[in-house]
């Protein structure tokens, strides 16, 4: 975990350092305030020589070096040009191609990792405005793609790995304000994504090929990062730095082949179009993804059928959670949602051979929030250690905004809103004992249950007690065939069903 904050860091910093070293209106305040703010990012710069060259201000071979426990990275630029456009404004070149070296030490039985990059920018032009105070930068490129040039160290790292990421039609814009504390607003859109990654596994001779394409990408982000302590991640949340960001895009395709032992094999997938949310700061963390009109397609020697498709209109995801101790409850959500998911009839065969239940789209979701108390720092490593297998925190409060589940013919929903006694641990074996309301609906239950008993994947017997329990449980809703109600209560530590006392 140490390692992923350091890279995630160390990419930040470097972004933020190069950018906001464009915040100057000449060349030496843009190069001298890069050199500072690099220096306060705790980063090491060295270059080769910084020379004008009449109205341009060049600096060649230059390292930026970053080290965190048990790693180091190493951006190495060619050249940078600071060229005076004559109103105030400062033009931006730099070397076509440069060079970024990961190197980490070996931990356990994960030995010592040296990782190359080459990244490309050809025509990439920044033109910086604005005033020292608040500046804007305005980015144009035909294309920035990034490729894996080499991995010393694994055993297992196919000698021919081919690692490429490429952003075709690149523009957008940055507005730094602040000197110490940055404040970074930035929009970014791009014509399309490319990745490709190839491969032949040294396990057994295998060769893999993927590419994948996103088009119409969009993204804009705010970050504020506190100044003096961008090398330690922890400290610097605590400071005050945050971020927040979204990313859309309007298609996205992906294409894999296996060529190994058993056969070839042949996954492709695609959508209509997907975003990705995020934010964190001292108290929280936020993540949320989507995407829509998903479809899978699977084909090769080692599935039963010569294809299987599968897959749904709508799919999402959402995370809201509290990361530092809290003295008051905090708020947290959470949402899974997959909507309109569909097989093909070779899945259903398998389960269904006579074709007894409907084979209608099915869909999940789960819509909560509540309040819970943590204990404990989540992103601090030791207090995490040190807690062992205990809780890092209490429940306070559960909403249920939406229950969904259909499949088969069948569908249950639901909502509801729990608070929670952490002081008494006892009523309800270990759990905290909860007060509140939970109504439930269920329709076409019976119909499904008569099915798996005639396809006979459930047994009479157990169907028998299946049917006993509901009926407990639930209450026949006559207004509406094989409709089911069922209200759930939970009040003076004690639990109710449809008004009956169960415990």
């Amino acid at each position: 975990m140490t390692r992923l904050k350091f890279m995630c860091s160390t990419a930040c910093v470097a972004l933020l350092a190069g950018n906001a070293a464009l915040a100057d209106v000449t060349p030496e305040q843009v190069w001298e305030n890069w050199k500072t703010l690099s220096t306060s990012y705790g980063q090491t710069m060295t270059t080769g020589s910084e020379a004008r060259e009449g109205d341009t201000l060049v600096i060649r071979g230059i390292d930026l070096t970053s080290k965190n426990e048990g790693a180091e990275a190493v951006m190495h630029l060619d050249e940078v040009r600071l060229k005076e456009q004559g109103d105030g404004t400062v033009e931006m070149t730099m070397s076509e191609t440069s060079s970024m070296t990961v190197k980490t030490e070996a931990e356990g039985e994960v030995p010592a990792t040296t990782t190359g990059l080459t990244i490309a920018t050809p025509g990439m032009r920044v033109i910086v405005s604005g005033t020292p105070e608040e500046t804007r930068y305005d980015f144009t490129g035909s294309s920035v793609k990034a490729s894996l040039s080499g991995i010393e160290g694994p055993k297992d790292v196919p000698e021919d790995l081919k690692l490429e990421a490429t952003l075709r039609g690149l523009s957008g814009n940055y507005l730094v304000s602040g000197t110490t504390d940055l404040v970074v607003t930035s929009n970014l859109a791009a014509d399309s994504l490319g990745i490709v990654i190839s491969g032949t596994d040294t396990a057994d001779n295998s060769k893999v090929d993927v590419k994948a394409d996103m088009t119409a990408l969009t993204g804009q982000s705010t970050s504020r990062m506190t100044g003096g302590v961008a090398d330690d991640f922890l400290a610097a949340l605590k400071a005050g730095s945050a971020m927040e960001g979204s990313f859309a895009y309007a298609g996205g395709t992906m294409d894999m082949k296996v060529d190994g032992a058993e056969g070839p094999m042949q996954i492709s997938a695609s959508n209509t179009g997907g975003s990705l949310s995020f934010a964190m700061d001292a108290s929280r963390l936020a993540y949320g993804a989507g995407a829509k009109d998903a479809r899978v397609t699977v084909s090769g020697a080692q599935i039963p059928f010569p294809q299987v498709n599968f897959g749904y209109k709508e799919g999402a995801f959402n995370l809201v959670m509290p990361v530092s101790r809290t003295d008051a409850p905090a708020d947290f959500a959470f949402l899974t949602k997959l909507v309109g998911l569909t097989v093909s009839d070779e899945i259903w065969g398998m389960l269904d051979p006579t074709a007894q239940l409907p084979r209608d789209p099915m869909n999940v979701v789960l819509d909560t929030k509540g309040k819970v108390t943590l204990n404990v720092n989540l992103l601090d490593e030791a207090e995490m250690a040190a807690l062992g297998e205990g809780a890092p925190g209490e429940i306070n409060a559960l909403d249920i905004n939406e229950l969904q589940v259909t499949a088969a013919g069948a569908e249950v929903t639901g909502s509801g809103a729990l608070t929670f006694d952490n002081s008494d641990m006892e009523t309800y074996g270990g759990v905290p004992a909860p007060t509140g309301q939970i109504d439930l609906k269920a329709v076409g239950v019976n119909a499904l249950l008569d099915k798996l008993m005639a396809m006979g994947l459930v047994p009479e017997d157990q169907m028998m007690g299946t049917r006993m329990m509901l009926g407990m449980f639930a209450k026949v809703d006559p207004s509406a065939p094989d409709t089911m109600t069922s209200t759930l209560e939970f009040k003076d530590k004690h639990f109710f069903a449809n008004g009956m006392q169960l415990q």
